[in-house]
This record gives C-alpha cells, structure tokens and sequence, in this order.
C-alpha cells in the first residue's frame, strides 16, 4: 500500500521547500508515521550549500536536489514481508539520511532504533543526536579531577559538558562564540565560559592550569580555528576528542599533535557500524531517562511541518537557537 507524504526538497541554498512523495514499502523496509523532527548542526550547512563529498552515510548523492532530514522518530505504520525486527504500532529513533523532514519517512530496518521503555517520544524523536553527543561524553575518558574543555556550546556540546561533569571533571569550561549559548552552559552546571570573540581561550586554559593546559578537550565547534585552538590548550599526553563533522579541508598544527603525544579519541557513534551503535544507544540514553542530564532545555523553538522554510530562516540567522523542532 502506497503512502503519501509530505517531504522536504532542498533545491538549492537557502532554496527549501515541501512537495508531494509516494512511499511504497519495499520487502525488507518500513514506514514510519513521524512525531517530532529536529534540525542538525549538518542541516544548516547543507542549506547554505556547503554539500560534503559523498560519505557511508549518504544513501543519495550529496548533490541537488537533496532530499533532506534525518533527526526523526515515530510509530511504524508498515511493515515489509521480510521484516521480523518491527510491526505496526512499534516506536521508533531513525538514524539514517532517509529524507525524514516529512510526515512519513522508509526505512530499512538498520536504520532505526526501538525506543527505550521510559523515553517520552519527544526526546525519542531527537535520539539521534542524543545518543551521539551522550556516547562521546560516556567514551571521552574524562577522569575525575580533570579539566576538561568543550569547544562548541551547541547541542552537543551543552550534552557533552553535562556528562564530564557528572563523570567528575573538576572543571568544565565550554567555549563559544555566543553569550546566549553561555548563558545556557551555566544555567546546566558549566563551570567556566568563555566568549572566544572577546578572549583568547587558549590563554584562559593555560592560566587555570598552570600552564599546563587541559587533561580533555572535545572538538564540538567544527571549524579550523576551533581544532587548532584545541590542539594548543591539551597538555603534553591530553585527548583531543573528536566530534564535529568538518566538511573542508583545512590546516592544522600536526606538529604539536606529533611533538605532545597527544590521544586521539573518536566519538562520532552515527559512524560507527549498525551493529555497533544498536548495542550502544539504549547505554547512552538511560541518563536521559533517569533525568541525569537536561535536554528540555536546550530545545530553543518549535515549528510546524508546513514552516519549514521560516524554521530554517532561524537556524540560518540565529545560532542561539540550539535545537530547533518540526511537528507534522
């Protein structure tokens, strides 16, 4: 049985609009009836036309037209004859690039998550990029006592930031251009902000420290001024966390990486396998659960479906919007 959604076309930069898809479910697929969608950090770079090369996670060409979306959730209201993971009525994360700005979206059936017993859907339908940012603050090896830096006061950095310091960090310093970013970074138990437009961070760190520079430092800004600003405040032997997806090339210090023995910890679990992040998810997202760390609040702005284009107008204009949501 064919279903008829609405689902989002970027045409071009700044150039998004809905039209009318037919989705017919193949025999190892589903669809999925969406309850809530977010817009992705990658989202806004899209919009402004900066398209990545083709990458694992891409089932479409990075080229327009894009079918755009991927942070969504839902009930499953279609099954394939070979599906035996799901049936109609189950609740579902997405985590794949399956035009999910939408009132459905199909799915193969590795692409999704079942929601854990406990997670109301409208955190369930942000899964995705929770259980990504929770998954690097669980595995970026922060240890009590540490000094730990967050470059980057988004969504997931302001996740991130909570979890080091509930894993113990004695002090958490989040880094961003925006005041009304580090406002939020307080309110949620960061310890120290610092506004990079005004003051130099590397300095900052130094002077804490002793000038000995941090134990941890998560890259979650995704520019080269942040990578390079975080390879100089790690102290000789630090970790160096990586999160951000960069989509340019740029030129970095490796010199200081090489020199230092810095670590390296890669924390991006959309990119790992399948398999890999089913076992990990539900890990990630029992803090939620347990009201350990505070995602309400960085939820900045609701729009309907049909406001897609005045939804991304915000995301392009005001980076204090941290998460933004669509509903159907």
């Amino acid at each position: 049985m064919a279903v008829i959604t609405r689902a989002a076309l970027l045409k071009g930069p700044y150039d998004i609009d809905l039209i009318e898809k037919k989705l017919v479910c193949g025999d190892d697929e589903v669809i999925v009836k969406n309850h809530l969608m977010g817009i992705c950090g990658s989202d806004k770079l899209f919009y402004r036309g900066k398209l990545p090369p083709k990458t694992a996670e891409f089932r479409h060409p990075p080229k327009f037209p894009f079918p755009l979306g991927h942070e969504s959730g839902g009930t499953v209201v279609e099954v394939g004859l070979k599906v035996s993971e799901y049936q109609v009525g189950d609740k579902v994360i997405a985590f794949g690039w399956n035009n999910n700005y939408a009132d459905y979206f199909l799915s193969k059936t590795w692409q999704l998550q079942p929601v854990p017993k406990g997670l109301e859907m409208d955190l369930a339908c942000l899964g995705e990029p929770i259980s990504c940012a929770m998954y690097s603050g669980l595995n970026s090896q922060v240890q009590l006592g540490d000094t730990v830096v967050i470059m980057g006061g988004g969504f997931a950095g302001q996740i991130i930031a909570q979890c080091s310091k509930a894993k113990g960090a004695h002090k958490v310093i989040v880094v961003d251009t925006l005041e009304g970013k580090l406002k939020i970074a307080k309110k949620l138990g960061t310890d120290i902000t610092i506004n990079i437009t005004k003051e130099d961070p590397v300095a900052i760190v130094k002077e804490l420290t002793g000038g000995i520079g941090a134990d941890v430092v998560v890259e979650a800004a995704g520019s080269a001024d942040s990578f390079n600003a975080a390879s100089e405040m790690i102290r000789h032997n630090g970790k160096f966390v990586f999160y951000s997806w960069v989509t340019e090339p740029i030129t970095l210090n490796i010199s200081r990486w090489h020199d230092d023995g810095l670590q390296f910890i890669n924390t991006c679990l959309v990119h790992h396998t399948w398999q890999e992040r089913f076992v990990w998810t539900p890990e990630t997202l029992r803090p939620v659960i347990t009201g350990q760390v505070d995602i309400k609040s960085l939820v900045t702005n609701e729009f309907k479906l049909e406001q897609i284009k005045e939804a991304f107008e915000l995301a392009d204009n005001d980076d204090t919007a941290i998460k933004i949501t669509l509903r159907p």
